[in-house]
């Protein structure tokens, strides 16, 4: 990340804030602090940070409401931290543009892991990133751009949205399985729960699908997983 980038560490709990930051720091990041939702939203206002790692259960704002509120402008990435108690929660979050989330407890090494991998995906060039846009039936995807156009209107997608999309592209009519699409998209399928996948792609197609509930691009494959068609 550059200089003048930093993570956002947003958590009421302030021996959380103080062990993230310690460890993201040990890595060479900047990292700012917020202890409720009215404070994050006053430093991402003033000064958007690169990725904002964010609990949901926050006095002020709650996570989910802070989440829903950036989406509306920002595609800030976003790590959400939830509780095991907090599963529908979860589904939530990453429903309305959570790129990510992490249980407590957790190895604040897999904080650090976690972090690097979703700036990789919206902040890096990956090898396939370089290659030409793709045009398939009445979608135009633009990986240098990272932007994608449904019927020439361009779409908002989140960093792993995109990513998402853009593995499928690169291989139509590939079948993926969820834990497939969990090691080459997300990189890890031994934190992050298979429901992410499914959340992803039904999120995905709300933006790209004509009707969403008869989709023509993203396919399920009953019984085994996805693969995207570019229909028409």
């Amino acid at each position: 990340m550059t200089t003048n980038s930093y993570i956002l560490v947003v958590d009421d709990e302030e021996t959380i804030r103080e062990v993230v930051r310690r460890y993201l720091e040990r890595e060479s990041y900047l990292v700012k602090e917020a202890a409720d939702g009215y404070e994050a939203l006053r430093i991402i206002q003033n000064d958007p940070p690169a990725l904002i790692v964010l609990d949901l259960m926050l006095p002020g704002i709650d996570g989910l409401s802070l989440t829903q509120r950036l989406r509306q402008d920002r595609q800030i990435p976003i790590i959400m931290l939830t509780a095991k108690s907090e599963d529908s929660d979860r589904i939530r979050g990453l429903d309305i543009g959570a790129d990510d989330y992490i249980t407590k407890p957790f190895n604040p090494q897999e904080v650090v892991s976690r972090v690097r991998a979703v700036l990789r995906r919206s902040d890096g060039t990956p090898a396939s990133i370089t290659q030409k846009a793709i045009q398939t039936g009445i979608l135009n995807i633009d990986p240098v751009a990272r932007n994608v156009e449904v019927k020439s209107q361009s779409v908002s997608l989140t960093a792993k949205e995109f990513d998402l999309l853009w593995h499928f592209a690169l291989q139509p009519e590939q079948v993926f399985t969820r834990a497939q699409l969990l090691a080459q998209v997300w990189g890890d399928e031994l934190y992050t729960d298979p429901s992410t996948v499914t959340v992803h792609i039904r999120r995905l197609r709300e933006k790209i699908e004509i009707d969403p509930s008869q989709p023509q691009q993203i396919l399920t494959v009953w019984g085994i997983g996805y693969k995207f068609v570019g229909g028409k």
